[in-house]
């Protein structure tokens, strides 16, 4: 039927495609076999009936016949067969990309293989890959970088179990001075640096007042990195459990500076690494240069008040001068130390 063989036929029709064309007046041809239980036949158009339905007309392959068909016309030549097209030829195939770029997924290959495989390492964003419970020992071996990410995810007392932010130290790797106050406070916490706000001012001030910077010359840590609370949420006083299990970071970053002077402020951190009650009064170790047992050997410490508290007690003032004035001129020193 008009060059088409059963077989395409069916094949166009299993594809949901029928004839684009079909004559109106053109009268009924039976076909054998074609017809269906309410005597419709299919209807055969010729070329001439082209023009007389638009190409765009829903195709229709089976129509009943006309009550008073017109005279028959003659049935049209069968069309030649037209000879097979040349086949065109093949496109170049796209040059394959240089080995030394990466290759992407292919068509078929699942999204989420594609995405994993730009994940960065899963230890990179696993808090429990991190060192979070390190012992004295492996902290007395860290380098910065380790001791930084040590420190961020220290829970070896109960200040950071209970989830607050540790702080690390800031200030000159290479320091003449190891500036440590006790613990961290809300300041420092919001800052991300130890002695922010009003405190941290007026000890840039005082090391100023001696030639000396953070950046150059002063590094400058909490013994004990967390904040304190107690179980209402206001700020306490740190244990001695939470000094000594900070302490061996502030070790650590003591031996990494190479400092010869540690300056201390406030009497948590005095009282602890002169081996003294946390309580005793700050009164019983200032005015004299102490010397600090380390690996390196012994170092000067003089233990000064917090500026906080000189913040709210101004005549101490000139007694923080006077500790200034020693630390600066300690000459107790720990072989290969930057001493004053």
């Amino acid at each position: 039927m008009n060059g088409f063989s059963d077989r395409d036929t069916v094949f166009l029709a299993e594809m949901g495609l029928g004839p684009l064309w079909r004559l109106r007046a053109a009268p009924a041809v039976a076909l054998a076999g074609a017809g269906d239980d309410d005597g419709d036949v299919l209807v055969e158009a010729s070329p001439a009936a082209a023009a007389a339905e638009p190409l765009t007309a829903p195709p229709r392959a089976l129509s009943r016949p006309q009550a008073s068909p017109p005279p028959a016309s003659p049935a049209p030549a069968a069309p030649q067969a037209q000879p097979p097209q040349a086949q065109a030829p093949a496109a170049p195939r796209p040059p394959a990309p240089p080995s030394y770029l990466p290759s992407g997924p292919r068509p078929l290959q699942p999204v989420a293989q594609s995405v994993s495989a730009l994940a960065p390492d899963d230890s990179a964003w696993d808090d429990a890959a991190l060192p979070s419970a390190a012992t004295p020992e492996e902290i007395a071996v860290m380098d910065w970088d380790q001791l930084g990410i040590a420190i961020t995810a220290c829970r070896r007392c109960s200040a950071c179990r209970d989830g607050r932010a540790p702080v690390p130290g800031t200030g000159s790797r290479q320091a003449r001075w190891l500036v440590a106050a006790g613990a961290s406070t809300a300041a420092d916490e919001k800052a991300r640096v130890p002695l922010a706000g009003d405190p941290g001012k007026l000890l840039d001030n005082m090391l100023a007042a001696v030639g000396m910077t953070r950046q150059q010359d002063v590094y400058v840590t909490n013994l004990i990195k967390c904040r304190p609370l107690s179980p209402n949420g206001a700020e306490r006083a740190p244990t001695a459990d939470e000094a000594a299990a900070c302490r061996p970071y502030l070790e650590r970053e003591l031996a990494l500076t190479e400092a010869a002077t540690v300056l201390t402020l406030g009497q948590i951190a005095a009282n602890t690494l002169l081996g003294r009650p946390l309580p005793e009064p700050l009164a019983g170790v200032r005015g004299q240069t102490h010397a600090l047992n380390t690996a390196r050997g012994a170092l000067a410490l003089v233990a000064m008040a917090h500026p906080g508290e000189l913040l709210r007690r101004g005549a101490d003032k000139a007694q923080a001068w006077a500790d200034l004035c020693r630390a600066r001129a300690a000459t107790v020193g720990a072989p290969g130390g930057r001493g004053a």
